[in-house]
Order: structure tokens, then C-alpha cells, then sequence
């Protein structure tokens, strides 16, 4: 089952560096930031997990590393010829990537069709599939097979894009908007929601909804799911100053961390945020 936008997205995907992203100046506050987030709602009885539309398996190897049986789901060929790689190295003997040989399976797929049993995993992961899938019936229908494969009780951590990021961030902040054809997207996406990249610029992101999180959280309802908590990721975190050295400092860091989650369910602030997380509970 294939959705809007699918061949642009997984054709960026392809071309796109993912795997050193999250390794970039603010790349590192969204990491971090959802690893808190995912801990603080992690139990002793979570102990399957999987990442739909996992890429190159971040947030896989992290739970991974932490014990628990992770299964990975990607549509982009790349990613997941990258994660197979990776844990190919690590049985091989290499120490450094011993986490990733402990994946339960990495598999080519898309997130409207899983290939895994009923209420197989504690928890699923979806970091990506939600913002890439522009029709809402289309984001209830993933809800919905997420929360088929996750036993009763189960979480799903639900991250969506913040409804003004393209003009905040990259618009004004970066200074995309003084290039007219970003200025197009930009003016689009606050019109309609949806963010197109029709010349495919890979530094103008793809075919995306940036969404309100009560919108998020009201297609989580609709899909049969209960609302645990919706917390922005990087908050008002990437407008600090000399962002790099201050994260390279511990100190720093700590008091960036601990004022952005401070504020990080205060609604007025939440769409201000780059990537926001709804969490949430199969009854």
C-alpha cells in the first residue's frame, strides 16, 4: 500500500545523508531529546520494540543496547542496506557495533502494511512515517497498524513535525526564504500545511505535513489510541546561542536540557518546536 508523495520520499531518502543527521549541531538536541523522552515512559515489562520507519536504526540500536528485542521497518532501500551492513560488521567481531547485532529483523517495508503478528511488540517507534503521510485518513490507517502489532497496554511514540518549522527554521532563521523558490514552499506550507519540494533541492526537505499537535493527537483518538502525553522535542532549544559550543560543554548542555524540558509541554510553546512527540497507549 503506497501513499502521497511515497517515490519522492524514499528518492530523498536514497540520496540524503540520514545517517550522520542526527550527528549535526541541532541533530544532537533531537537525539537526545527523544531518547529522554522514550526513557521517561519505558517500563521493566517493555521488553519488544519496533521502529517503523526506523532509517538507519538510531533509536533501534539505542533499544537495542538497552535489551530489549528490536525489530527495524524502513521503505528506503539504502537505510536498510546500511543497518544490514552494520550489524553484518558487528557479528563479524567488530566490539564498537556489538548493540547492532542484536536487531530481531531489518526489513525492507511501509508502515500501512506491517509484516509482523498482532500485539507482537511493547512499544513502536514511528519518527518518521507520520509526517510523511500528507492525508490524515492515511496517518489513522498507520496509527491503526501500529497499534494492531502492539500488545495491549502498549506505547506508541508518534513524532510529527511542528506546523510553522519550515518558516521559522529554515525560512528565517537559516535565510531560505530570500531564495523565491523556498519562498514558495514556505508560503504554501502555511497555507495548506503541506510542505513540497517539487524541484527535489535536497537542502528543501520533501514532501512532508507539518502539523498542530492537537491535530496529531486527535487522528491518535480516531485510530482507537488514548493520549499519555505530547512534549515538543527540541522546544525553543535550536534559538540558543553559539548552539555548538554550548552543547560541547557538559554544564551548558545540562542547563539547555533542563530549561527545554521545563517547557516542554506548555502548549503556546509546542508548534514553535522543529519535531514535537505524542505518546501514546493501546487500551
Amino acid at each position: 500500500m503506497k501513499h502521497s508523495g511515497h517515490s519522492e520520499v524514499v528518492a530523498h531518502y536514497q540520496a540524503a545523508n540520514e545517517e550522520e543527521r542526527l550527528q549535526t549541531s541541532h541533530g544532537k538536541l533531537e537525539e537526545a531529546r527523544t531518547k529522554r523522552i522514550i526513557e521517561s515512559h519505558l517500563a521493566s515489562t517493555h521488553r519488544r520494540a519496533v521502529d517503523i520507519g526506523g532509517g538507519t536504526g538510531p533509536y533501534s540500536f539505542w533499544l537495542a543496547a538497552r535489551g530489549l528485542e528490536v525489530s527495524l521497518l524502513d521503505p528506503v532501500a539504502r537505510h536498510i542496506e546500511l543497518v544490514r551492513e552494520r550489524a553484518e560488521r558487528a557479528r563479524s567481531g567488530d566490539t564498537e557495533l556489538a548493540s547492532l547485532a542484536s536487531l530481531a529483523s531489518i526489513d525492507l517495508g511501509d508502515a500501512l502494511d506491517l509484516p509482523y503478528d498482532d500485539a507482537s511488540f511493547d512499544i513502536a517507534l514511528m519518527m518518521g512515517p507520520l509526517y510523511h503521510l500528507i492525508e490524515p485518513a492515511a496517518r489513522i490507517a498507520a496509527i491503526r497498524e501500529a497499534m494492531r502489532v502492539l500488545t495491549p497496554g502498549g506505547l506508541l511514540f508518534g513524532v510529527g513535525i511542528g506546523r510553522y518549522a519550515s518558516l521559522l527554521i529554515e525560512g528565517l532563521a537559516m535565510g531560505f526564504v530570500d531564495d523565491d523558490e523556498y519562498l514558495a514552499i514556505v508560503e504554501h506550507n502555511l497555507a495548506t500545511g503541506v510542505h513540497r519540494n517539487d524541484n527535489n533541492r535536497a537542502q528543501f526537505f520533501t514532501t512532508a505535513v507539518f502539523l498542530l499537535p492537537e491535530t496529531l493527537e486527535a487522528e491518535v483518538a480516531a485510530a482507537g489510541m488514548s493520549v499519555v502525553d505530547t512534549v515538543a522535542i527540541e522546544g525553543p532549544g535550536w534559538l540558543a546561542k553559539d548552539f555548538d559550543a554550548r552543547w560541547s560543554d557538559e554544564q551548558r548542555r545540562g542547563t539547555l536540557l533542563r530549561l527545554i524540558e521545563t517547557v516542554a509541554a506548555e502548549r503556546p510553546l509546542l508548534p514553535l518546536s522543529p519535531h514535537f512527540m505524542v505518546v501514546a497507549r493501546k487500551g
